[in-house]
């Protein structure tokens, strides 16, 4: 694809046209779905959260499942396109560094790291070409992670991607925030962390690429972060709605008919608060039940199995195979604009048309 768009430069790696396809887990962004984007020009990402779930071997080994999963995946992507593909791995997960440390043997192209401060992360990749990209959502934490790694590492993030409070999935702010949504724009969060992090770029001399994401739904919304600063722009929601995306039809019917008032937040056994389209699953967790839990492992260094009201991986994996009555589907705020599944290539192509008019 050309693009009058200005590519993302990850050092010396290019993203030809700046956006992100956002790592949706369990088992939501895998390889087809990335391949596609990264073979149109932009940044395909693979979720590495759960894909060994479901499988004999994740109930005997959890870990080397996950470590198989991830290779997998990785691996396919590759036959399947010449183009950018990373991984995004949760900071939350108890197996955090052995999924890091096979993306990195896996030589996958760049690694999010979000869900918690990736504050060990340049150790896992040292000597490697891969490149780091930390989520945050929040000035502060953009500062932590700039000190804390070029003071043990000496080694800056690749680029930074900043979330705002209308992403789907699990999210960085605590309740009280969501609630006033309106005091926490991404636009605003956006222009905080860029005032820190230029005074990085001006002492090194370096670039820091900011990523936006977060409630992004079309090209205008793409050309404002640009004119904002952003050098690119993550993408989630709408590429559930893809041929490529591999989940289940009932799954994309579910964000086909998604209304508004379909979308509300629920606790997390993460630790965060996350945003999904109610099922009756996810309602009856609202009201204060508690799903029965059986755990051979520990997927989550926050997750308790005698305290926590139901497991997220298992009503995650209930999402993609289609059980969705036992399912919390996490979906951004804009999912009830979705109204078709369309091909990665046909909705990549709306995004850069409607961004370029829109610059």
């Amino acid at each position: 694809m050309t693009s009058k768009l200005k590519p993302l430069m990850l050092g010396g790696l290019e993203v030809k046209v700046p956006i992100f396809q956002g790592g949706m887990g369990v088992m939501i962004s895998r390889a087809p779905l990335a391949a596609a984007v990264a073979d149109y020009g932009g940044a395909g990402t693979i979720a590495s959260v759960g894909l060994g779930y479901g499988t004999d071997e994740n109930e005997a080994n959890f870990v080397r499942a996950s470590r198989e999963g991830l290779q997998k995946e990785i691996r396919n992507a590759k036959e399947l396109t010449k183009g950018v593909v990373g991984v995004n791995i949760l900071f939350a997960l108890s197996n955090y560094e052995d999924l890091a440390k096979t993306a990195v043997e896996e030589k996958t192209d760049f690694i999010v790291s979000g869900a918690g401060l990736p504050l060990k992360l340049p150790e896992v990749a040292e000597g490697s070409d891969v490149k780091l990209i930390p989520i945050v959502s929040s000035p502060r934490a953009a500062d932590i992670i700039i000190k804390t790694w070029k003071k043990r590492y000496n080694r800056l993030p690749d680029a930074i991607v900043v979330e705002g409070p209308l992403a789907g999935g699990h999210l960085g702010f605590k309740f009280q925030e969501l609630e006033a949504v309106n005091e926490y724009k991404l636009e605003d969060i956006f222009q905080d962390v860029l005032k820190v992090v230029q005074g990085y770029i001006e002492q090194y001399k370096t670039p820091i690429p900011l990523i936006a994401a977060g409630g992004i739904f079309t090209g205008k919304d793409i050309a404002k972060f640009i004119s904002m600063g952003a050098s690119g722009v993550q993408v989630a929601t709408r590429f559930v709605a893809t041929h490529e995306c591999t989940v289940t039809e009932e799954f994309k019917k579910l964000y086909l008919a998604a209304k508004e008032e379909d979308v509300g937040i629920i606790k997390s056994p993460v630790g965060m608060p996350g945003r999904v389209i109610k099922t009756k699953f996810t309602q009856r967790i609202l009201e204060g039940e508690r799903d029965a839990i059986r755990c051979n492992y520990r997927c989550l260094k926050t997750c308790d199995p005698k305290t926590v009201p139901y497991c997220i991986a298992k009503a995650l994996f209930n999402a993609v195979s289609g059980n969705l009555d036992s399912a919390v589907v996490f979906a951004g705020s804009n999912v009830s604009k979705v109204d078709k599944v369309v091909s990665v290539k046909e909705l990549m192509d709306e995004l850069v048309q409607e961004t370029e008019m829109s610059l």
